[in-house]
Order: structure tokens, then C-alpha cells, then sequence
């Protein structure tokens, strides 16, 4: 073998050697580029941004805030078709007035499925998060502007607009939990 042939040798060996230790300090180092419970900042809030796939994992309250009677019940049977899981209905519990289709609030472990449900008001609804909510439920507080849920197509439709408008929003002072794979 020639001089000249062991050191082509020599330099290729050297080149996959540095591919390969960089190759493993990036996997290492980006495996923990998303943000965790760990790395939240003091003070804010770790919050799940899951979008659920099966509306059978979100359980909701809907609520009444217009002066239309048994539109909670009607909207209720109109969740349960698509298979939301509905723990309430009545009126609003907080007795604010609503203006707009609807207001959706939650608490840290349901901000991705307020998006979900957002979806279905063709991303109209107005989102009211709150840190200090511990339960894994959303509430759905029909205004005076709802009309009816929206199509599957529409649902679909939202999304892409959703996912357009970079996906859903992080809460202010919060970070996203880190996803199982």
C-alpha cells in the first residue's frame, strides 16, 4: 500500500470518527431542547399543550349564558354525539356576562383539549386560563353569538388554520410539559 493511500485512509477514519462523536453530542444535547418540568422557570406554570386525538378524553361542563332555554341540554347532546364526555350543564356559574360564541375555562392540565374544543366554535371561542385550576375539566360557556357546533370539515378546517397560525398558545408565565413518547 502506498504512503498517499494510508493517508487517505487515515483522514477518512478520522472524518466518520468526528461525524460520529458529533452525531452523538447533538442527539444528546437536542434530546433536551424541549422544555420540561425541570427547566420551567420559578413561578410559572407547567401546562399540558396535548392536543387529544379521542374526544372521549375530554371531559366538559357546558354552561349556559344566553336567554335561549335548554341550550346547554341541546349543546350537551350535541358533544355527547361526538363523543365528548360531559360531567355538567346549566347556566353560567359565574354569571359574567358573555359577548361572542363562547368562552372556554381551564386550567393547566387542559389547554391543549381547549383547543380542541375551540375548534368546534371555528377557533371563535375566547380562551379564560387559569393557573390555579387543578381539575381535568373544560368549561364551555355558550354566548349569545353561538349558533351551532361546527361540521367535522370545519373541525378539520380549523385545525389547519390552527396549525397555520403556529399551533396552539402557550399561556402566558407557563411552560409545556414534556410529551411521553
Amino acid at each position: 500500500m502506498s504512503f498517499a493511500r494510508i493517508r487517505a485512509l487515515a483522514l477518512v477514519a478520522v472524518l466518520v470518527l468526528a461525524a460520529g462523536v458529533l452525531t452523538v453530542m447533538a442527539l444528546v444535547k437536542g434530546s433536551g431542547s424541549s422544555a420540561t418540568p425541570d427547566a420551567c422557570p420559578s413561578g410559572y406554570t407547567v401546562v399540558d399543550m396535548k392536543l387529544p386525538d379521542d374526544p372521549r378524553t375530554i371531559h366538559i361542563n357546558v354552561y349556559n349564558a344566553t336567554d335561549k332555554a335548554g341550550l346547554a341540554t341541546s349543546v350537551k347532546l350535541d358533544f355527547e354525539y361526538r363523543r365528548f364526555k360531559v360531567e355538567k350543564t346549566g347556566n353560567n356559574p359565574l354569571g359574567k356576562p358573555v359577548s361572542g360564541v363562547a368562552i372556554l375555562r381551564y386550567g393547566p392540565k387542559r389547554v391543549g383539549a381547549a383547543y380542541v374544543l375551540d375548534a368546534y366554535f371555528l377557533n371563535n371561542a375566547v380562551h379564560e386560563y387559569d393557573k390555579n385550576r387543578t381539575d381535568e375539566t373544560v368549561d364551555v360557556i355558550l354566548g349569545p353569538g353561538f349558533k351551532q357546533l361546527a361540521t367535522q370539515t370545519e373541525v378539520n378546517q380549523a385545525f389547519t388554520a390552527l396549525a397555520g397560525a403556529g399551533g396552539p398558545q402557550l399561556p402566558k408565565n407557563s411552560c409545556a410539559a414534556k410529551e411521553d413518547n
